[in-house]
């Protein structure tokens, strides 16, 4: 059986802290950093297993681009999110705003005035007063309010509550149509003129494509501007007169305090200094006109002189003087009688004369159109105004005088002595060309031509058109053809005729073979022209260039690269002259011949055009 101990603790827990524990190594903290080679520092000490979400986050941040990754294998639904699932309905935005939304806090603002009728005052019989449109466009309404003029006696403010106000022929209500600068608007029987806008207002109609028209300046009245003088003068604002600045130096001078001489000090820094205008004044009375000036202005004691710049022989007076030097006013009044006071200021003085512009003599229009070149220098230096830069040109025009034309010929004699009649009053005869008769004279240019006048019996007849190159005369004769019932000889006399198309008398270059001519009312076709016609036109190609060869050749330009021009068996004439024609080259009989007489070849068939030729010419 076993026996009880003693217990030996009890007595041991009085001593606990005061006692040194027992050093047995077992109370000591291990370290648990280390080095291994090829590690550096670890920690020895093992920490909690990772979990393995951890894990797999770790795994995840070996790649960089780990998010984009995970987003592509998202699984994505299939079809888009429409607006409804992802804005809430209180929120959403409607694909046609209304217009309280679409113009929120956006005001049409207008500015204007209206005549007001004035009763009982000595001063004024009307008044502008001055308002304010606001066009609210969210809801389409319109106010009106008035700015408060101090002590002005009128109830000012609101002027026009806001609704919308209906239009005066009772067709809707008013809207930004309704309102323009520059217009009058009734609203419940009063017209307003609307003379401005602000710049939103006319930003808004210039991106909507309306033209809102130009901003005018407000209209002040009578009691208006005497307010803003009245104002002005409280405020100190008008400069002193005249009479208060000499009754100041006065009593300075009283005082004993000696002032500086304005005038004196202006004559001695612009003694001899002169202003030189050049000036003109259209003159619009009865036997007036356009007097030319020069004016001088002289800067010691602001003078002006105007002279008259006469021309020789203009048939004025010697005197030159038009206005003695003297300050030149720009208003001119009269005094009632000697030693009334009169108006300050009016003179002119060296900022007021602009070259381009017109000054006030004394009820005339004197316009500046030039300076010389100090005064353009006294400008540049001390103004800086370029006075040449708006220099006019008063050169006068050329008088041209209309010619007189001569009476139309009456077919007695010739015209060129019935014209001579017309220019002497002893006539001379006409003068031939002597040159011309002694080069050309027994020269006759002859032309075969048929009558073309669509009648079936004068198709048959041939004719004989001469030209005679000395004098152009042209004579036409018939040629006898067999059971014709016409006579053969002389149809028309040998004369200088008229050419119906032009005008004038027929020339050498009106008449070649393929042409129309019309002689005694009668069409005439040129067919042929015989052996000595043709050389003499080859002859004189400079005046005839229908017989020049090169000439002819070159207008074959445009169909120089066809084969056919090509070919060495050549060209037919009926042929070349249709290409011609499909590239646009209207080729007449006459250089036809010309080309056939230059490069032409005889052949069986007919006659032909060389091609080669032609090309290797042009």
């Amino acid at each position: 059986m076993a026996t009880m101990r003693k217990s030996s603790s009890l007595p041991g827990i009085m001593m606990l802290g005061s006692s040194m524990p027992k050093a047995d190594g077992n109370f000591l903290r291990k370290p648990s950093l280390s080095f291994r080679l090829g590690h550096g520092r670890v920690d020895t000490l093992p920490g909690p297993r990772p979990t393995d979400e951890t894990i797999l986050a770790a795994e995840k941040l070996r790649s960089a681009g780990w998010r984009q990754k995970m987003l592509s294998e998202l699984p994505r639904p299939q079809t888009a999110s429409k607006i409804e699932d992802v804005v809430p309905k209180n929120m959403r935005h409607p694909r046609v705003a209304p217009a309280w939304l679409k113009h929120d806090k956006q005001v049409l603002r207008f500015y204007g005035f209206f005549q007001e009728h004035v009763t009982e005052r000595p001063d004024e019989n009307c008044r502008y007063r001055q308002v304010c449109f606001m066009y609210h466009m969210e809801d389409g309404t319109l106010g009106m309010g008035e700015p408060r003029v101090e002590n002005s006696g009128i109830p000012q403010g609101q002027f026009l509550k806001r609704h919308r106000v209906p239009r005066p022929d009772g067709d809707g209500f008013m809207g930004p149509d309704d309102f323009r600068c520059g217009i009058d608007v009734t609203l419940y029987g009063r017209t307003y003129h609307i003379c401005g806008c602000d710049r939103f207002t006319r930003w808004f109609y210039e991106e909507n494509g309306i033209d809102i028209g130009e901003d005018e300046p407000l209209v002040e009245d009578r009691w208006q501007t005497e307010y803003k003088f009245r104002k002005a003068a409280e405020r100190g604002g008008l400069p002193p007169s005249s009479q208060a600045m000499d009754a100041k130096l006065i009593a300075k001078a009283e005082i004993g305090q000696a002032a500086a001489d304005k005038k004196l000090t202006q004559f001695l820094l612009n003694d001899r200094k002169v202003l030189r205008f050049k000036a003109y004044w259209d003159d619009t009375t009865l036997y007036g006109g356009r007097i030319y000036f020069v004016l001088h202005y002289y800067l010691a004691d602001n003078t002006v002189e105007i002279n008259e710049a006469h021309c020789r022989n203009s048939g004025r007076d010697a005197y030159p003087v038009f206005y003695r030097r003297g300050p030149l006013t720009k208003k001119n009044q009269m005094n009632a009688y000697p030693g009334m006071l009169s108006s300050d200021g009016g003179v002119y003085l060296p900022e007021d004369l602009h070259v381009g512009q017109a000054i006030n003599v004394w009820g005339r229009k004197v316009v500046l159109y030039d300076c010389d070149d100090f005064t353009q220098k006294f400008y540049m230096e001390y103004i800086e105004r370029d006075q040449k830069a708006n220099s006019l040109d008063v050169s006068e025009k050329p008088l041209r005088h209309s010619k007189l034309m001569p009476p139309p010929h009456n077919d007695i004699g010739t015209e060129e002595d019935s014209l001579i009649n017309c220019q002497m009053v002893q006539p001379k005869p006409h003068k031939p060309d002597v040159a011309k008769m002694m080069i050309h004279s027994g020269e006759n240019l002859r032309f075969e031509a048929k009558m073309v006048n669509g009648e079936p019996e004068d198709e048959c007849r041939r004719f004989v058109i001469a030209f005679f190159p000395d004098t152009d005369r042209v004579a036409v004769y018939e040629l006898q053809q067999r059971n014709s019932g016409h006579m053969a000889g002389k149809f028309r006399e040998k004369a200088r005729i008229k050419n119906p198309e032009t005008g004038k008398y027929f020339e050498l270059r009106d008449l070649y073979v393929g042409k129309v001519v019309n002689i005694c009312s009668q069409p005439f076709h040129i067919i042929r022209a015989d052996e000595h016609c043709l050389q003499f036109l080859e002859a004189h190609c400079d005046e005839f260039p229908m017989a020049d060869p090169l000439a002819c050749a070159r207008r074959l330009i445009p169909i120089s690269g066809e084969p056919e021009m090509r070919d060495e068996a050549g060209i037919l004439p009926d042929r070349l002259k249709e290409l011609a024609a499909q590239s646009g080259v209207d080729l007449v009989d006459h250089e036809i011949i010309t080309l056939l007489r230059s490069f032409g070849m005889d052949l069986p068939d007919g006659p032909r055009v060389c091609g080669p030729r032609v090309v290797e010419a042009i």
